[in-house]
């Protein structure tokens, strides 16, 4: 069982380890987190999940309120199977997670029932477990089906390919599968396992490898084709996410 709260987080950091889950999602401002090394923001678009006994370290950001779910004593004794198996998905090591439209939608729904019926601790357990289920089915479940069925990722690549000379945007790439930008990055990262910037720049690096080898344009030529804002930042690119230099690809 989980138990939901509200609450501010002090803008002085603090850094501890608790024996419990925690799930802890931005309602007001931001705060930021430290999970194992790692950090990241906590706002209304992003959640943190700690596993328990991992130290994290977190400090809020001027006029923030978190909602903040924590795990129970006994939630491996007297959670059902199933639970067990989405807790141990959800907390099998501390991630950040992005929020689509409809999970940020539920999550005000539990605010406004916890602002008028907090001191009801069976609500704020039920409403813990809703949002739990909700973003493990996100975090884990297979993509959801879009009005053109599920995501087609060749048509998306190919879509993709033809404007590589130019910047494309999160928002474009949602509207070619008529889903909001949160929702789409979110449901795209679940069926592909990479973000939409890295999906496109996976593309401009295979167009520039490609031009590389078959073509003799100039590297400033190859650059601006597929998309880098020059010959340098073709060159990081490549030697950043390759291993290797452009001259390389040119020589092979």
């Amino acid at each position: 069982m989980f138990t939901a709260r509200l609450l501010p987080l002090s803008a002085q950091a603090h850094t501890h380890a608790h024996s419990h889950h925690q799930l802890v999602l931005g309602v007001k401002g931001c705060a930021e987190f430290e999970l194992a090394g790692r950090g990241g923001a906590v706002s209304a678009q992003h959640a943190c999940l700690v596993p328990g006994s991992v130290a994290h370290a977190f400090a809020g950001q001027g006029d923030n309120r978190m909602l903040i779910l924590d795990g129970e004593a006994d939630n491996g004794a007297e959670a059902h199977a199933a639970d067990r198996h989405m807790l141990t998905q959800l907390f099998e090591q501390p991630r950040f997670a992005t929020l689509d439209a409809d999970f940020i939608s539920l999550k005000h729904y539990a605010v406004a029932e916890l602002q008028r019926f907090g001191h009801d601790a069976h609500l704020a357990r039920a409403l813990g477990s809703m949002l739990l289920r909700a973003l493990h089915v996100r975090l884990f479940s297979e993509p959801v089906a879009t009005q053109n069925g599920r995501f087609d990722v060749a048509a998306l690549q190919t879509y993709v390919r033809s404007q590589l000379r130019r910047r494309i945007s999160v928002a474009e790439l949602a509207a070619q599968v008529h889903m909001s930008p949160a929702h789409f990055s979110a449901c795209f990262k679940q069926a592909t396992g990479q973000t939409p910037y890295q999906f496109v720049l996976r593309e401009r690096l295979a167009e520039a490898q490609r031009l590389l080898r078959e073509s003799s344009a100039s590297l400033t030529a190859i650059a601006e084709a597929c998309g880098f804002a020059n010959q340098a930042a073709l060159s990081h690119a490549m030697r950043r996410y390759l291993g290797l230099s452009p001259k390389h690809w040119r020589s092979q």
